[in-house]
């Protein structure tokens, strides 16, 4: 296999990344009982996540060939360890939010070059496409992974305990070590050094052209409100299961990876479904479940009892049957990034990539917000209510997305739009 020291550092980079990007939910149910820290405070470690993402794939996407993709890695590897070490000798809510802005400042390098690296490393279309959808099969892997890990190192009955923070001495020697594999490997970039970055103010002028189409606006929004739902579902899931299932913290964070894997389930299903059915079609009936969804499961949360369960066989079913909305949601995302990038000439595909994960951190960080805020003032069960608001929405902006979709001429007006470079 050629080229496979810098496949496996690829696999290993986006491996650590999916754990430590979805840690947020654990994260903030232990700051909870470790530094006293209420929910609606606790919420911000979202912002520090998704907010660095966005930033700092805006400011470095067009400089990275100048950066190199191998030495963006190699930064983004050296940041990330040097947080998780910084978890362990400085255990604070302050640390614990500079370790989330470190992580999506990386990520963001980590993202861009990857994907670069992909065609550098690949031979045709077909292997790009194969590779590309075994990177992210693992990016899911690490999320499950992510949940078990996490709750190996979390003490049952004692919230002011810090022992979850070794979890990160693990995570600091499995960054170092693709950080060395990355190092040995080589990598030609001499095919895409010579190429030259758009200047920063050009990059904001092209997005805005692009952000002010009427079918792109209405992408953004539907791009908005999806991760909204998604993350104050996800960053949420194991609070509630805590406080209001009472479920034990490691019972807790191990039942949250049902949604991480309901979704990865929906993904799939979605690929064949999607090839017999319209989009508009199977995303409305996907929207419509989850609703569905959201007022049966959330009533099967009351009456549950105080006693701590620390078993899956004592469970109760709503910790079952909620997770499983990501089966419903999952298909959302991937088909209107489709559908927005196939309405684009392919010299434009890399400014709506920025416009997606602009919208789609910002999105991330409101959700996780004001479910935080909802959850501290109204309790778990109105929390999660709350995302039926989002949900209507969402089948709002798809109608009009749809029509948007149908009209004539449509691409004509994007290439006029978005011609030049």
């Amino acid at each position: 296999m050629s080229n496979w020291k810098i496949k496996l550092s690829l696999f290993i980079n986006y491996f650590v990344f999916a754990i430590l990007l979805n840690s947020v939910g654990t994260v903030i149910l232990q700051v909870q009982g470790n530094y006293g820290v209420a929910e609606g405070d606790a919420s911000v470690l979202e912002a520090f996540k998704d907010l660095s993402i966005a930033i700092v794939s805006f400011l470095v996407a067009s400089y990275m060939v100048r950066i190199g993709y191998k030495r963006a890695m190699l930064i983004a590897l050296a940041i990330v360890t040097a947080g998780c070490l910084l978890m362990t000798v400085f255990p604070s809510f302050a640390t614990t939010k500079l370790l989330f802005a470190m992580v999506g400042t990386s990520f963001a390098l980590i993202k861009v070059s990857v994907y670069a690296t992909i065609g550098l490393v690949t031979e045709n279309e077909k292997d790009h496409a194969s590779f590309m959808n075994f990177i992210e099969s693992f990016f899911m892997i690490g999320i499950l992974t992510g949940y078990f890990v996490f709750a190996s190192f979390v003490e049952n009955g004692n919230p002011q305990s810090t022992a979850w923070l070794n979890v990160y001495y693990l995570l600091a020697g499995l960054s170092a070590a693709a950080f060395f594999l990355l190092f040995i490997s080589p990598l030609d970039e001499s095919s895409v050094q010579a190429a030259e970055a758009k200047p920063l103010l050009e990059d904001f002028a092209d997005m805005f052209k692009l952000a002010v189409l009427p079918i792109v606006m209405v992408f953004i929004a539907s791009a908005f409100l999806y991760v909204l739902i998604e993350q104050s579902i996800m960053s949420w899931l194991p609070t509630f299961n805590n406080k209001v299932l009472h479920l034990s913290t490691t019972l807790s964070i191990q039942m949250s990876s049902i949604l991480a894997f309901s979704t990865a389930a929906g993904r799939f299903l979605a690929g064949v479904v999607l090839r017999q059915f319209h989009w508009y079609l199977v995303l409305t009936v996907c929207l419509l479940a989850a609703a569905g969804l959201v007022l049966v499961a959330i009533p099967l949360a009351q009456n549950v009892g105080t006693s701590e369960i620390t078993s899956w066989s004592n469970a109760p079913l709503g910790a079952f049957v909620f997770p499983m909305i990501g089966l419903l949601l999952a298909p959302i995302y991937p088909a209107i990034n489709s559908l927005i990038l196939s309405s684009l000439p392919t010299n434009k595909h890399a400014t709506m990539s920025g416009l997606i994960v602009v919208f789609s951190a910002l999105g991330g960080t409101t959700g996780s917000l004001i479910t935080g805020h909802i959850f501290e003032a109204y309790g778990g069960q109105s929390a999660f209510y709350f995302s039926l608001i989002p949900i209507t929405l969402l089948l709002i902006c798809l109608f009009f997305f749809n029509k948007q979709q149908q009209k004539t001429g449509q691409s004509a007006q994007i290439n006029s739009v978005s011609g030049g470079h």
